[in-house]
C-alpha cells in the first residue's frame, strides 16, 4: 500500500498564550481525583459516546487502534459485574495480595466491597486486542499495551475535563469480564472505569502528588 498524506495545520499560538494555557490546564487536571463514591444520577448516552470517541483519537501502533470500549449502563449487567468482581477482590484481600501490598493500600481505605460498580451510572470496560480477526484470519496488532494505555489516559482526562469523575478499577484476575460481556477470544480485559457524578457526600484520600523536581530530569 502506497503512503498517502494530507495537509495538516494548526493555528500558531505565541509563547505567552502557551504559558497561560498550560498553567490553566495543569490547574484543571491537578484537581482530578479517583472517586469511589458515585451519584446514581444518569449521564446522557451521547455524552458517554463522545467520551469514547475522544479516547479513540489516541495514537496507536501502526494505527491499528487495538481497543474495544464496552459501555455498560444496564443495571442487571452492572450488578453481575459487581458480584463477580467482589468474588475476586475478596480472594485478593484475603490471601492473594502480599502483606506489603495490603500495607500500601491502607491509606486509601479500600477493601473488597465495590458498591461503585452499581452506583455509577456507567461502566466503561476497555479491552485490548492483541490481534484482529478478519474473515477468520489473525492480523497482529503492535504496541498494544502502550496504545491502550494512551487511549485510557485520553479517556480519563476527557471525563474530568467535561465535569465528571472516574475511577480506574482493576479486579484481578479480570477474565470474568470476558464471559459476562461475551467478548470474542481476541479481546482481553484491560481496565474497568466507572463514570458519573460524585456522590454529594463523596470523600477522597488526603494524598499529595510528587513535586516537579521528583519527576523531571532536564537535559539542557
Amino acid at each position: 500500500m502506497e503512503p498517502k498524506f494530507i495537509p495538516y495545520k494548526r493555528d500558531y499560538i505565541g509563547s505567552d498564550e502557551l504559558l497561560s494555557s498550560s498553567k490553566e490546564h495543569y490547574l484543571l487536571m491537578n484537581a482530578r481525583r479517583s472517586v469511589r463514591e458515585f451519584s446514581t444520577k444518569e449521564i446522557p448516552l451521547e455524552v458517554l459516546e463522545n467520551l469514547i470517541k475522544i479516547a479513540s483519537t489516541a495514537p496507536s501502533g501502526a494505527n491499528k487502534q487495538p481497543w474495544t470500549f464496552c459501555l455498560v449502563t444496564n443495571k442487571e449487567i452492572k450488578s453481575l459485574i459487581r458480584q463477580e468482581a467482589e468474588k475476586e477482590e475478596y480472594e485478593s484481600y484475603n490471601g492473594r495480595m502480599p502483606a506489603e501490598w495490603l500495607e500500601d493500600l491502607k491509606y486509601l481505605g479500600t477493601d473488597w466491597r465495590k458498591a461503585f460498580l452499581e452506583d455509577a451510572p456507567a461502566l466503561i470496560i476497555v479491552f485490548r486486542k492483541p490481534y484482529d480477526l478478519i474473515n477468520g484470519v489473525k492480523k497482529n496488532n503492535y504496541y498494544v499495551s502502550e496504545s491502550i494505555g494512551l487511549a485510557c489516559g485520553f479517556l480519563l482526562q476527557a471525563i474530568h475535563q467535561i465535569g465528571l469523575v472516574s475511577l480506574t478499577h482493576t479486579p484481578s484476575p479480570m477474565n470474568f469480564l470476558t464471559k459476562v460481556l461475551e467478548r470474542p477470544e481476541n479481546e482481553k480485559p484491560f481496565l474497568l472505569i466507572p463514570v458519573g457524578y460524585p456522590a454529594d457526600d463523596a470523600l477522597v484520600p488526603d494524598i499529595k502528588r510528587k513535586e516537579l523536581k521528583e519527576v523531571i530530569v532536564h537535559y539542557k
